[in-house]
């Protein structure tokens, strides 16, 4: 290092640290269980639909429907009901004990122009729906929600994120809550629909996906039906992790409850995919999974550190910005960190399991509080972060506060790449990459 990158550095620790904790707060009563009367739509009618990023200028349309003779055909183009473009892609369907799916359409679509407004039609048949693409560079904005499950509460966070101008949406894990109960699957799907199909909804596995009923059926089975995401894209081979890049970061959406040892598949793939990432190209890498490594909470100590220890090394020596988790149902923020200790080229972690699932809030916090912890609150909500340039981001978390939008916690965060960290663990990096 220079003798300026440890000031750089250092400048960049305090930057991201200069937050105060939490004040006090009343935080409302909880909110029951949505409830979805019975709706009948036609048979080749289109439901539950959303898209995700799938690969580069491309995008994957899922839907289902009742008609097992509907094709899996979108039409697309830039004016409302003109249709100058389509795709013809696949389908699946699964059966879960008494249950049997509806037909499960994937289609990917494209290549698309950047930061443009799309008008579709799923299956010949049904409304038009509209997305708008990602900016080809910054500035870029994510919304961010985990664990959303199906509560008034929810709704509370979707009607939030829907007044927010996002470009993607991230979430770390812990969606429909469905817990075995698979319509509540189809009703998950039918209510992040008005989300979910105008921007990209990008997603990985939490313990409420699992679903695995020994000697009957595996695990993440519903999961992987209803949610492809670009792990073949990614050069992955499960669905359980992967990555993609959008304007000019880098994320990795790692697999909690994939095995994640030196010799597993997820952690050979990871070593691959940081040795393919060009900071020039993306400047911000950034981690998505479902069990927090740093956490304060008295929910679900110590579930991360098994993970944490494999991988925490190589996301330090790969200078990872920032890592977004969910599964404690509370908000959390650290200052940059690594191995446990305050470290100016660590990385940023933030859980945010808050998004409104059924089994409520995790309020009780360990004490003292930790030095890396920042700022802890068990209040539902859902975070933003914006992209400005290569080297600043803008991250906030809104409380959801009885229905009005309050921006409780809110930093700066400088890239490791213009702060010296990158150049300066270079050789580390490459040391691990190339190990056995």
């Amino acid at each position: 290092m220079t003798a300026s990158k440890p000031l750089k550095a250092f400048v960049a620790f305090v930057f991201i640290s200069a937050t105060v904790t939490t004040a006090e707060y009343i935080r409302p009563q909880p909110r029951r269980t949505l409830e979805f009367p019975w709706d009948p739509k036609p048979s080749s009618h289109p439901q539950q639909v959303h898209i995700s990023l799938a690969g580069d200028s491309h995008m994957r349309v899922t839907w289902i429907t009742d008609d097992e003779s509907s094709p899996s055909v979108v039409e697309y183009g830039t004016s409302p009901g003109g249709y100058n473009c389509g795709a013809e892609g696949e389908s699946t369907s699964y059966r879960y004990l008494f249950y049997r799916s509806g037909k499960i359409h994937h289609t990917v679509i494209g290549p698309l122009e950047h930061d443009t407004v799309y008008f579709y039609r799923c299956g010949r048949q049904g409304p038009e729906f509209e997305f708008k693409t990602p900016p080809a560079q910054f500035p870029i904005t994510f919304a961010v929600a985990g664990d959303l499950g199906q509560t008034g509460w929810t709704k509370s966070t979707l009607d939030h994120i829907g007044q927010c101008k996002y470009d993607v949406h991230l979430l770390p894990g812990d969606l429909s809550y469905a817990d075995y109960m698979q319509h509540r699957w189809d009703t998950f799907g039918e209510l992040v629909q008005p989300l979910a199909s105008a921007r990209p909804w990008m997603v990985t596995q939490g313990n409420h996906e699992k679903e695995s009923i020994p000697l009957i059926m595996d695990a993440f089975q519903s999961y992987n039906a209803r949610w492809k995401m670009p792990f073949e894209e990614s050069g992955s081979n499960s669905n359980l992790y992967y990555s993609f890049d959008v304007a000019g970061a880098h994320l990795i959406m790692l697999g909690s409850y994939a095995d994640y040892d030196e010799y597993s598949d997820q952690y050979r793939w990871l070593k691959d995919d940081l040795s393919k990432v060009d900071r020039k190209k993306t400047p911000w890498l950034l981690v998505l999974l479902h069990v927090p490594w740093y956490n304060s909470n008295e929910a679900h100590q110590g579930e991360g550190d098994g993970m944490m220890a494999i991988m925490e090394p190589l996301l330090y020596a790969a200078s990872v910005d920032l890592v977004l988790a969910g599964h404690v149902h509370a908000y959390e923020r650290s200052i940059r960190v690594n191995n446990g200790k305050p470290d100016p080229c660590g990385a940023v972690y933030i859980t945010i399991g808050d998004g409104g699932n059924k089994e409520g809030l995790a309020r009780k916090y360990k004490n003292p509080q930790p030095d890396w912890s920042v700022f802890r609150e068990a209040s539902f909500g859902h975070g933003e972060l914006k992209i400005v340039n290569s080297t600043h981001a803008f991250w906030s978390w809104h409380r959801n506060d009885d229905d009005e939008p309050v921006r409780s916690d809110q930093l700066w965060i400088t890239s490791l790449v213009s702060s010296g960290c990158v150049a300066e663990k270079s050789r580390e990096l490459r040391k691990i990459l190339m190990s056995p």
